[in-house]
């Protein structure tokens, strides 16, 4: 399980990215400092270390796409449909991160 300091300094490079500044670790302790958390001092240098060559966006909306997508695979003759769910209609006005 991760400890506070390492959830605190996940959240705070979202932050910086979200926000559009570069992540440092100058930057994460100075968010560190303003929220009041006691967080251990190492974290921030690796988080910066770890991110500094990191398409962090990227990052985000590929999580969990490590590989090709699954091959549909054809109900036999006589056996049960397959289980499908439909996509949920999108509203036009909605975007995800990954969209923009």
């Amino acid at each position: 399980m991760a400890s506070v300091s390492e959830l605190t300094c996940v959240y705070l490079a979202l932050i910086l990215h979200d926000d559009e500044v570069t992540v440092t670790e100058d930057k994460i302790n100075a968010l560190i400092k303003a929220s009041g958390i006691n967080a251990e001092p190492f974290w921030a240098g690796l988080f910066a270390k770890a991110l500094a060559k990191v398409n962090i966006g990227s990052l985000i909306c590929n999580i969990g796409t490590g590989g090709p997508a699954p091959v549909a695979v054809a109900a036999p003759a006589r056996g049960p449909a397959p289980f499908t769910t439909a996509a949920p209609a999108k509203n036009d006005k909605e975007r995800s991160i990954c969209e923009m």
